[in-house]
């Protein structure tokens, strides 16, 4: 009679437990970007933060959510992709408002080419498609820019994915992408720091998150028996996240001039 009655105790518990670890699985991803946010927001300074980690977690999530029309996983990481995609769409624009307000004499830059009513971009007529200037690729002058850029990606990989929907070898690739975009997360971060010398600007907070976060998450895959993509690019992120920490204290304790970059203004400028 104990042991059925503790079992009865137990089952509600192992409930609200799963349910717990479903709901940081779903929330807890986007945790590490408050602090940043906040930091961006206050200091009207978006210098320290790498917009191609919004980049790299955009595409993640996108192909993992067409991951999930092919091989159906738990719907906890589908919605954690949602989330994390608005999330990204957010930060997005507060980087780019910021950085334009804070300099007036940059050169307007954007995804589609101008209309005749433009005023900031003067495109010759024969110009009528793309800008594929790849020196400012994801450094453009206006948040609607990055949605055409997002909606053009998600849209030509949808209509890829349908189509070959059916083949396991394109929907396990597919799949491994996803994860293996997402694990290099953290390496524009990691590079804009090696370039500067520098983590100022950078949230601690945020890295420190972004640690324990992957840490946590790599270990529901390996409980939850997740697709082996899953466990081996969780694997991956969380070195990168170390990494990243490592640069924190080395930086901080032998502080280094940042190499100059003046033969390439443009592509320092895009990171």
């Amino acid at each position: 009679m104990e042991t059925d009655g503790l079992e009865w105790l137990l089952v509600p518990v192992r409930q609200l437990v799963a349910w717990g670890a479903a709901g940081a699985m779903v929330f807890g991803g986007v945790v590490p970007y408050i602090p940043q946010y906040r930091d961006i927001r206050r200091t009207q300074n978006a210098e320290g933060f790498s917009t191609y980690v919004c980049l790299v977690l955009l595409v993640a999530n996108i192909l993992r959510i067409l991951f999930w029309f092919g091989r159906r996983f738990e719907s906890p990481l589908l919605w954690q992709s949602i989330i994390m995609i608005i999330t990204m769409l957010l930060m997005l624009k507060l980087c780019t408002e910021v950085r334009v307000s804070n300099d007036l004499n940059i050169k307007r830059r954007s995804f589609a080419a101008a209309d005749s009513k433009d005023e900031e971009i003067k495109a010759p007529p024969k110009r009528s498609y793309l800008d594929f200037d790849l020196n400012y690729f994801w450094h453009w002058s206006k948040f609607t820019d990055y949605v055409q850029c997002v909606l053009t990606f998600t849209g030509v990989t949808g209509y890829i994915t349908y189509l070959w929907l059916d083949s396991s070898l394109f929907v396990e690739t597919l799949g491994f992408l996803a994860v293996f975009t997402e694990a290099m997360l953290g390496v524009p971060q990691l590079y804009r720091n090696y370039q500067n010398r520098s983590t100022e600007g950078m949230s601690v907070k945020m890295v420190l998150m972004w640690t324990s976060g992957d840490t946590f998450k790599t270990v529901y895959f390996i409980l939850n028996q997740a697709p082996l993509q899953f466990s081996i690019c969780g694997l991956l992120q969380v070195f990168v996240d170390i990494a990243i920490l490592l640069q924190v204290y080395l930086y901080s304790s032998y502080p280094q001039k940042p190499t100059s970059h003046t033969a390439h203004p443009a592509s320092t400028k895009a990171l």
